[in-house]
């Protein structure tokens, strides 16, 4: 019997989960849309939306507890300044998640989670800033 067994494993140790969720949520808070395989978008949404909840009370005690669990300031700056004040009158359900095929090497059931008011131009902006920083910083160490 399978009683009280609460939550996937996904074939990992619970270390490696945790960090597979906060890796998962620091994406999600960043680009505000993320493909991942269903299991893992459906494990995913509450993390996700009790930091949301937590960058919505604001206080400071809220803010150490989304650095705990998040591990990157910038991304809880961005939950705290920038989500949570768009998302402030909702009560709940700030995230959706839909289904996107199925993933061609082992057909695992794909899924694309994001915020419900997302900002479009979100997607890629982080990576492209973090590209043109290195594109600067290179030919002035050459």
């Amino acid at each position: 019997m399978h009683h009280g067994f609460r939550g996937r494993r996904f074939g990992r140790t619970s270390s490696h989960r945790q960090a597979m969720f906060m890796n998962l949520a620091q994406s999600l808070i960043t680009h505000e849309q993320v493909m991942t395989t269903l299991p893992k978008a459906k494990d995913l949404r509450p993390i996700v939306e009790k930091l949301v909840t937590l960058g919505k009370r604001g206080d400071l005690h809220a803010r150490r507890q989304a650095i705990a669990q998040l591990r990157d300031e910038t991304v809880v700056r961005k939950l705290f300044d920038v989500i949570a004040k768009r998302y402030g009158s909702r009560n709940g359900g700030y995230l959706r998640i839909m289904k996107a095929g199925f993933r061609f090497g082992d057909a695992a059931p794909m899924a694309v989670i994001e915020f419900v008011d997302r900002d479009i131009d979100a997607k890629g902006s982080a990576d492209k800033a973090r590209a043109a920083a290195a594109a600067e910083s290179a030919p002035a160490a050459a």
